[in-house]
């Protein structure tokens, strides 16, 4: 066919024609040789509409501008009545090639006129094909020509234009000309792409020319959903701070057309209290704001509504409540019943001794101390929030201090703190039976006992708030006593109870601690963390100051132990995911004894960045895990975790992070080795994914045992709370492997409790809101966690296992609970599948696949997504995790 010569032929008269512009009129005789053979394979409507094309063109040129006009309008017609296929050149356009630089040295000599115009339109076409790489001669060509509808030449080149124009502005940019017509071409193209579905090309233009507020005119009823859906995924890929203006377009965009829950989301997400103010205030429905409540309760913001937001006393109350809360607890105990696990387990039925072989089971009759600590935790994180165990709540057989004391001193010392508190991991988020139990130990004359009970206090108000301010009260008096264990309590209690709130008083509570020389390293490592948690994200100054001061009054010989490190955490949590703002503090921290000079800016920074995605930090992390040294190190263990606190944003540079985790394990020190594990825990947080798996499982039985037990307490951590089959079984396997070695099985067994956490109903992942929001004080706890395991043998091995609970922070029931409009549990059909990322995509296409129905409430696994699966009820929120309320449909008709 004619293909084949063509690329010559217009090479010929191309290149001659660029060469000799001025001098040559008509296309030289060279390459009609070649185009007589060519004639002949052409068919006769093609020759016949080749020939007519050539009569146009010298028609063009015609002294006669009444001649001009006709043959450039019929050529005009012609190239826009001519349809292709998307992979061949128009015919019109093809035939033309070789004519383009004669009518483009023409055009040079023909005096302005609207003819002039007409030429310049069609010139503009034709370097769609013609003009050489970099000239943007169709976008010189637009600017001169008469102006017309610009779809009217078709989609292929509006998005060359597009193209062309980004480039220009560039150019023009660097050289500080004027922009204002193409600005006007960039109206023109915005509107023709939003009329036709193309809402992320219109996106990307103006992202291009930096003026996305042009956005806001455009988009209408039909189309700000897809916009807006694809100017929020792509905040993820955007430097900053292109991201936080695309998001505020994004919250503009829904505040227009009154979509406010998506609005609020998007407000957390730019962490603007006074846009989640704007959004209670500019919606008047009730419900509507009663379902603004539970967004902001699953997020775990601390939030007053005032008299703007709501006049109504007692509505405001109602609507504190849910913010507060307090039907968290009724609302998880709704679904358990639902699913039918309310019987109470015991750490044996998750042990599940009788499936090992002899030994192991032989091993595991000996009561000892170590063993019973590590059934505690089991105990507490598989009854989580259940209020009824088989250890600690079973009614007391014969007199007072039954069974519930005597498990309680079936622990040693330390020990029996960690058995008093876990009353509290039990009794999860119910205050109030929660303090009326916990009450029986503040009358223990046993200081470890009183201190479990304090801890123990701000784990059940963990993720609620209350008017009365119980925790407060209860443990404020006990913070000075002097007793350290009883302090670390008190601290470490206010810490899980008002995590995220910034409440004053106890920032005056606990700063003054810092400051005291007298305190031990603990209690301070402890109040630093406390007072990071209480204020996570605010950059407050005082105590920043606080905690630097006291990281410079201690000795060297403190700063090198395992304690001293977690004040730069309790620093870096104060600057949680707020990027720039920690330059001034991490300036300081250069000023530091060099012992733990490098540590804390590495933690600053991985704080810092979390959950932003920024691909720069992560190469500098990556830069810092690529030195050796002759001693280890303590400063790569932290920039092992930044990798992964700031990856964890999206799914591309996670995946790309547990690539590189995998390079440090085979280049990696020892000390980097004993860090990976735990960053990509931190990656699967709840989300078992198998490649993951299978490498923790190959270092858990690795020759470092610091390496083998962060690898343990690792796929405990990404089972979370799954019931996840395949860890139960590793785990088992490795109980009876470890069966001698006392510290990797309390690795095997807390890890085993973290898999069946909740009976699996919970998830420690932060993310949540189809893991577009993170939760500040969740991601806060886990990092704590993953810090101290920096360090197992000093800290979860020694005495301060009860650092454990920091996990309490990040647990959630992963449930969809649809309720009515009187909040009551209402059960409806919805379909349950793996979600699919529908952004940018034509039409309407299905969100979720593989799906299965059940009636609610359901338990939505990672990358899950459910909507709902009758017409009957309209839900109040997109985004159907937590609590939905629904209304009735005021249009369904029953079929029956």
């Amino acid at each position: 066919m004619s293909k084949n010569p063509d690329p010559n032929s217009t090479d010929a008269s191309g290149s001659k024609s660029t060469k000799e512009e001025a001098t040559i009129k008509v296309p030289s005789k060279d390459p009609k040789k070649k185009d007589d053979k060519k004639d002949e394979d052409l068919s006769e409507e093609d020759l016949a509409l080749k020939q007519q094309l050539e009569l146009y063109v010298e028609r063009a040129q015609d002294a006669d501008p009444g001649l001009q006009k006709v043959a450039l309008e019929s050529m005009r017609q012609e190239i826009r009545t001519s349809t292709s296929s998307m992979t061949s050149v128009p015919k019109p356009l093809k035939f033309l090639r070789p004519h383009y630089g004669t009518l483009k040295g023409y055009y040079e000599k023909m005096p302005d006129s609207d003819l002039k115009k007409l030429m310049a339109d069609i010139l503009s076409v034709l370097a769609l094909t013609m003009s050489a790489e970099g000239e943007r001669e169709s976008l010189k060509y637009r600017l001169v020509g008469s102006q017309g509808e610009i779809g009217s030449w078709g989609h292929e080149y509006v998005r060359n234009l597009t193209g062309e124009i980004s480039q220009e502005y560039v150019k023009r940019q660097s050289e500080e000309a004027s922009i204002d017509d193409l600005m006007e071409l960039v109206q023109q193209i915005v509107a023709f792409h939003m009329k036709h579905n193309a809402e992320p090309e219109a996106v990307d233009l103006l992202m291009e020319v930096e003026d996305l507020d042009l956005l806001v005119e455009h988009v209408d009823n039909t189309n700000y959903k897809r916009t807006c859906s694809y100017l929020t995924s792509s905040a993820k890929y955007l430097p900053g701070p292109d991201d936080m203006l695309v998001l505020d377009i994004a919250y503009t965009i829904y505040m227009k057309f009154e979509e406010y829950p998506s609005a609020l989301v998007t407000a957390l997400y730019l962490d603007n209290t006074q846009y989640v103010k704007q959004v209670f205030t500019s919606c008047d429905d009730l419900l509507r704001k009663k379902q603004f409540c539970y967004i902001l309760a699953r997020h775990g913001q601390t939030f007053e509504l005032d008299e703007e937001m709501c006049a109504e006393d007692e509505e405001r109350e109602g609507l504190q409540e849910i913010i507060n809360n307090t039907k968290l607890s009724e609302g998880y105990l709704t679904l358990a019943r639902d699913i039918e696990v309310m019987e109470a387990k015991t750490p044996d039925d998750i042990y599940k001794p009788h499936l090992l072989d002899g030994r192991a089971s032989a091993g595991a009759s000996v009561d000892s101390a170590r063993q019973n600590l590590a059934s505690t935790f089991v105990n507490a994180f598989v009854n989580a929030g259940f209020g009824q165990d088989k250890l600690m709540t079973v009614p007391s057989e014969a007199s007072s201090g039954g069974a519930s004391t005597s498990w309680l001193f079936k622990n040693k010392e330390h020990g029996k703190a960690s058995a008093a508190a876990s009353l509290g991991m039990i009794l999860l988020w119910d205050v109030d039976s929660g303090l009326a139990q916990i009450d029986k130990y503040f009358h223990s004359t046993d200081t470890h006992v009183i201190a479990g009970a304090l801890l123990g206090v701000g784990i059940v108000n963990c993720g609620i708030k209350n008017e009365c301010d119980p925790a407060l009260a209860l443990l404020a008096e006990y913070i000075d006593k002097e007793d350290p264990s009883i302090r670390i309590g008190a601290i470490m209690g206010l810490g899980l109870a008002y995590a995220g709130s910034q409440n004053e008083q106890i920032r005056s509570k606990l700063t003054p601690i810092l400051g005291d020389s007298k305190a031990s390293l603990d209690v301070l490592a402890f109040t630093a963390i406390s007072l990071g948690l209480v204020y996570v994200g605010s950059c407050n100054e005082e105590i920043a100051q606080a905690i630097i001061f006291a990281l410079m009054e201690r000795s060297e010989s403190e700063l090198g132990e395992p304690f001293a490190r977690l004040l730069p955490l309790g620093l870096g949590l104060l600057y949680l995911g707020k990027q720039e703002s920690v330059e001034a503090t991490a300036e300081v921290s250069k000023t530091f004894n060099e012992k733990i000079r490098k540590h804390c800016d590495m933690t600053l920074l991985s704080c810092a960045y979390a959950g932003t995605g920024n691909v720069l930090k992560v190469q500098h992390f990556l830069g810092q895990c690529a030195q050796h040294f002759e001693k280890g190190e303590t400063f790569q263990g932290p920039a092992v975790l930044g990798i992964a606190m700031v990856a964890m944003a999206e799914e591309l540079g996670l995946e790309m992070a547990i690539r590189s985790l995998e390079h440090l394990l085979q280049y990696g020190e020892q000390n980097i080795r004993r860090a990976v594990p735990l960053a990509l825990a931190l990656l699967c947080i709840s989300n078992p994914k198998v490649n993951v798996m299978d490498t923790l499982s190959r270092l858990s039985h690795d020759s470092d045992s610091e390496v083998a037990m962060a690898a343990i307490i690792s796929l405990g951590l990404i089972g979370a709370g799954t019931n996840n089959a395949r860890i139960a079984g590793m785990l088992r396997n490795l109980s009876s492997y470890y069966y001698k070695e006392a510290n990797l099985l309390f690795c095997v067994r807390i890890a085993q409790g973290l898999v069946h956490l909740g009976k699996g109903l919970l998830t420690l992942s932060p993310y949540h809101s189809e893991h577009f929001l993170l939760s500040p004080t969740a991601l806060a706890g886990l990092v704590t966690l993953l810090h101290a395991c920096l360090d197992m043998k000093a800290i979860i091995l020694g005495k301060y296992h009860y650092i454990l609970y920091f996990l309490t922070l990040a647990m959630q029931p992963r449930m969809l609970l649809t309720v009515d409009e009187n909040l009551k549990p209402l059960s409806v059909p919805v379909r349950v599948g793996q979600a699919v990322d529908v952004v940018g995509q034509a039409g309407r296409p299905k969100t979720i696949t593989g799906f299965q129905t059940h009636s609610t409430p359901v338990l939505l696994a990672a990358g899950d997504r459910a909507e709902l699966a009758t017409e009957k009820y309209i839900p109040l929120s997109p985004i159907l995790e937590g609590f939905v309320i629904l209304k009735e449909n005021p249009d369904y008709r029953d079929d029956q």
